[in-house]
Order: structure tokens, then C-alpha cells, then sequence
């Protein structure tokens, strides 16, 4: 998933799916708890992949499963749009990522992520700079 998408909750908290990302999210995904780089935002994944987490999870041993990795799972919020393509988030992790009304969309590889627009400006500004582009660049084979 790629891209980023300035989107606004309406009066029932709810958003619209970007156009490009439909097809890569499918008819029911699944939103929790995020965090990039020290910032609050909401993750959002598709079934496949929240099946992969879960799997994953069910998998640890009791000992390994810790309270912030149970937190991802109980707060999540499993989605599936209506025929305009919206879906309903709940006040809990609207809350969580500081969310008031205009949101970014956006894409992140694999998953998707939900941003209050002025974090995600902070956050940004934050990592435009050519040294930390380029370190990304050489993370990822670039």
C-alpha cells in the first residue's frame, strides 16, 4: 500500500475508504492501536495479514504474551465498509491516536496507517531530512 490520503471523519466517526487502497484492503479489514517513530496513529490491516498477527499470537507462549501485545488485539476493530466504501471507527482509538475530525490515510508496505492530520504533518516534518531519507533508502535495498 502506497500513498497518502487526507480524509475526514464524519458526524457517526466514520471514514471513507481511499479509492486506490479498496482493492488491497478488501471487503473486511481490521484497525488497532499503531505507532511510528514515537507517534500515536491507528494500524490498519487486512484480513489475511490480522489473521497472520493472530496466528502469531496464539502461538506465543503464555509468558511471552505481554499486556501492550494483548492491547493490540482487544481494542481492535474489525471493518467492513458500506456501499459508499465508509467505515466506523470507535471513540477509544480515535482517542489513542489524538483524532479529532481530518485524518491521513496512509499507505505503509504491507498495511495502511490512520493518522490525526497534524501529528502526521509533525511526524513528517520530523523525518524529511535528506540524512534520515537516506538511511530509510539503504534500510530497505535502496
Amino acid at each position: 500500500m502506497i500513498g497518502k490520503y487526507p480524509a475526514k471523519l464524519d458526524e457517526k466517526n466514520r471514514l471513507f475508504v481511499p479509492a486506490k487502497l479498496r482493492d488491497e484492503l478488501g471487503g473486511d479489514f481490521y484497525v488497532t492501536l499503531g505507532v511510528n517513530c514515537g507517534h500515536r496513529c491507528l494500524t490498519v490491516y487486512t484480513a489475511k495479514d490480522w489473521q497472520t498477527l493472530s496466528e502469531n499470537y496464539n502461538t506465543l507462549p503464555i509468558s511471552q504474551r505481554s499486556a501492550a501485545t494483548s492491547l493490540i488485539f482487544m481494542n481492535a476493530n474489525q471493518c467492513n465498509p458500506d456501499k459508499q466504501f465508509r467505515f466506523s471507527l470507535t471513540q477509544f482509538l480515535l482517542d489513542y491516536a489524538g483524532i479529532d475530525r481530518e485524518v491521513m490515510i496512509v499507505g505503509c508496505a504491507g498495511q495502511a496507517e490512520i493518522w490525526d492530520v497534524a501529528e502526521y504533518e509533525a511526524y513528517e516534518a520530523e523525518n524529511l531530512s535528506p540524512e534520515k531519507l537516506l538511511a530509510a533508502m539503504e534500510a530497505i535495498g535502496l
